[in-house]
């Protein structure tokens, strides 16, 4: 058996919420978490909805059913299967689109990228291929993913102002989890601010607005 290996188009959706014009000086783009689909995870962020943000979630391109063959879908970034091409694709997607949304607000705009449990992950191996003009990245109740290249992964964080996030009630949030992140994290060079809120899994709209200012 020979395994092979197809580049083809594919279809990609995302969700905007805000307009963007030349009035736009902040542009949030928001991944969602496993199993989740990007226009209700925008829901979320309509704080951030202030006349000059625009905040843009993409949707992950594999869905499936929640429960059995039928019923409510959500999607996923990837799973362990052929996943460095996964890698690949939602980097060369996540690059695709945010080019085109610089093209539609000024060239001074400050991009935040915020990465939701799963979606933590992607957005952090997507920065680490070097591409992205983003300043400020937001973990939220996500992990830092182990395998980001060492020299590569320092160079594409340097300088970057990095949040990390989690709701006190998190149960995917352990004191040892926390410690291995802070430690992967530390190699790479990265000196994140830490925030925290009385929660669960979810995402609180009053540090959102906190973490924008």
């Amino acid at each position: 058996m020979n395994s092979h290996k197809l580049t083809v188009p594919r279809t990609a959706r995302y969700y905007t919420l805000g307009t963007s014009s030349e009035h736009t000086r902040d542009v949030w783009v928001v991944c969602h978490g496993y199993g989740q689909l990007a226009r209700y995870f925008l829901r979320h962020f309509a704080v951030l909805d202030d006349g000059a943000t625009l905040v843009v979630a993409p949707e992950a391109l594999s869905r499936f059913y929640l429960d059995g063959f039928s019923g409510r879908v959500g999607a996923t970034w990837m799973t362990r299967e052929d996943r460095l091409s996964e890698i690949e694709d939602q980097a060369a997607y996540l690059n695709l689109l945010l080019q085109e949304v610089l093209l539609q607000v000024p060239a001074d705009v400050r991009v935040h990228v915020l990465g939701f449990s799963q979606g933590g992950a992607t957005v952090c191996r997507w920065l680490s291929t070097n591409q992205v003009p983003c300043r400020h990245l937001v973990l939220w109740a996500a992990s830092f993913p182990e395998d980001i290249e060492f020299e590569t992964g320092k160079t594409a964080f340097a300088g970057k102002a990095v949040d990390v996030v989690y709701g006190t009630q998190d149960e995917f949030i352990t004191p040892d989890k926390l410690q291995h992140q802070q430690q992967i994290m530390n190699r790479l060079g990265i000196l994140p601010q830490i925030h925290t809120f009385e929660g669960g899994h979810t995402i609180t709209p009053d540090l959102l607005l906190k973490l924008k200012a």
